[in-house]
């Protein structure tokens, strides 16, 4: 069977290997909308969640989804892999320290995991971030060691997730797609994985630029972050606050400088960018500049803090956020907790709290400075409801000469403009 002659099949039923933070919200999309979908994971205690609907997550939407009537007659997780229509492969790229070369020893076992159920004619569309020519390189002799020839027996493209935690149902209906195949016939069938639920466009291509694309999206931002707290570091030796003066260069119509920060986390942009680095290191000299200045942000933070509470003999500090971006639970290689942790080591008196996050949160700031007692208050990630809250009890840091310093955030007012 063709790859062409199976370019117009139903897909009833798709088979999401890796249901974690990109797979679960396609799995509950897709099922919401009547496909049959079946979760693989290898964690047992989340496949029990999913299938008992009593996933516990700082995130209403995903448990209300999970117990709608559509997702509890559409999906079903398990440990292991069974046959469907098309296998979607969303499991995790991380990279190995210290070379900081790609691990895709996790999408080659999920490839492999499902080798026993094709038959021929179906569908495999990876996903998880790959570097260029993952597919070429590493998924098509998988396939083809195994009897299958990709655009003839099996259908093979790449399709990189776009959607950012913490508005997750939102942009994986809203954002356009990006599908790559091994040949036409493959992007067009993977298309229709997305077509019941999509309201961005999509945009068809080969499987290395579809590979490239989203690895050049994160590494833009990355790079353009870097240069932000580059000109962060350049405004403190002269005391200027340069989130400030970057504001008003923006009014300027072609710069569009970002907000420096504490650092860069998340599972994409730290890593991402290493990918390119991979497959021709020659010419990333300035991605790689950009990832190393990133990478220290949370050290020069730490530095900050530490000349900050440098005139208490033993400071009570309380330290707000966790997560890696604000108003997010999501904790992966999370710049907050590098800051805190390095902090501990140090032998400071430090707690850390955040609200977005279950076995961090607390009541509201108030309790928490009653009962901490602390001198010093930062916040580490502005979250909406912290900044607002800190902001409605500014006055009880005065009273109680608590110090309060806030990363993240201007606190210059703007300019007169005349």
């Amino acid at each position: 069977m063709s790859s062409k002659s199976t370019q117009h099949a139903a897909i009833e039923e798709v088979v999401v290997i890796g249901t974690g933070f990109i797979g679960l919200p396609l799995a509950l999309v897709l099922a919401e909308e009547g496909t049959k979908v079946y979760g693989v994971d290898i964690d047992e205690n989340l496949v029990e969640a999913i299938n008992d609907a009593s996933l516990r997550l700082n995130d209403g939407e995903f448990q209300s989804r999970l117990e709608s009537e559509a997702v509890q007659a559409n999906l079903e997780a398990s440990t292991e892999p069974k046959g469907g229509d098309a296998f979607v492969i969303s499991v995790p790229t991380p990279l190995e320290e210290p070379s900081k070369s790609p691990d895709l020893s996790y999408v080659e076992a999920a490839v492999e995991s499902i080798i026993p159920h094709l038959e021929g004619g179906e569908l495999i569309n990876i996903e998880s971030t790959i570097p260029p020519l993952t597919c070429e390189n590493h998924i098509v002799p998988l396939l083809e060691d195994a009897g299958f020839e990709p655009g003839v027996d099996v259908q093979l493209a790449h399709s990189p997730e776009r959607i950012l935690p913490g508005n997750v149902f939102e942009e994986i209906v809203a954002n356009d797609r990006v599908i790559g195949g091994i040949d036409e016939a493959s992007a067009r069938r993977a298309a229709k994985i997305y077509e019941p639920f999509l309201e961005g466009e999509i945009y068809f291509t080969d499987l290395v630029s579809a590979e490239l694309c989203k690895l050049m999206e994160n590494t833009f931002r990355d790079v353009n972050v870097a240069l932000a707290n580059e000109f962060a570091l350049i405004g403190e030796e002269m005391d200027v606050d340069m989130h400030h003066v970057i504001d008003i260069a923006n009014k300027h119509p072609r710069v569009d400088i970002l907000k420096p920060g504490i650092g860069v986390g998340g599972h994409c942009l730290p890593v991402d960018p290493w990918f390119l680095n991979e497959v021709d290191p020659e010419h990333t000299n300035l991605i790689t500049t950009a990832r190393r200045i990133n990478d220290k942000m949370p050290d020069v933070t730490a530095k900050k803090i530490r000349r900050a509470v440098a005139h208490y003999d033993n400071p009570k500090i309380v330290a707000l956020g966790a997560a890696y971006k604000p108003n997010t639970d999501d904790q992966r290689n999370s710049p907050a907790q590098k800051i805190v942790e390095s902090l501990l080591l140090d032998g400071y008196d430090i707690v850390h709290y955040d609200r977005h996050i279950e076995e961090m949160e607390y009541d509201d700031l108030q309790s928490v400075l009653d009962g901490e007692q602390p001198d010093v208050v930062v916040q580490l990630v502005p979250h909406d409801d912290t900044v607002s809250e800190l902001n409605e009890i500014q006055s009880e840091f005065d009273e109680r000469e608590i110090e309060l310093l806030q990363f993240g955030e201007s606190r210059t007012p703007s300019l007169p403009t005349t």
